[in-house]
């Protein structure tokens, strides 16, 4: 074991990984909402409404999601939630809590963090 002081910075490079894939993935999934039907299931909507000085707006009717199109979200929300896991159950945070050095500061310090990110944040905000 080493003698050097435990930096809760010092990100191990699989987490930052899961991290970096994380992004991506809540990228895709934004993306993939804005392209999709406001609702998953056929609906015939509604007009929009004004009552009493509130607006309500309306929605269009819809055919709702195709089956491919319901298979790719719940796809991306899987794999979201499997790699979600792996970045919040990591063993880094054991670290952190046994040095008492600030876990929460270094899981909000890791969304930032170089490598940790994808390389072109613009488009990641673009996709989503």
């Amino acid at each position: 074991m080493s003698s050097a002081a435990f930096d809760p910075l010092d990100f191990p490079r699989d987490l930052l990984d899961a991290q970096r894939h994380l992004t991506a993935l809540y990228a895709q999934l934004h993306a993939l909402q804005a392209r999709l039907p406001w609702s998953r299931e056929a609906h015939p909507g509604w007009e929009e409404e004004t009552e009493r000085g509130r607006q309500r707006p309306g929605r269009p009717a819809t055919d709702g999601w195709t089956a491919d199109e319901a298979a790719e979200y719940d796809r991306l929300w899987e794999k979201l939630r499997t790699v979600a896991a792996v970045v919040d159950c990591h063993p880094h945070w054991i670290r952190c809590k046994e040095a008492g050095t600030g876990e929460l500061a270094a899981r909000q310090a890791l969304k930032h963090a170089d490598g940790a990110v994808p390389v072109d944040q613009g488009a990641v905000t673009t996709a989503a």
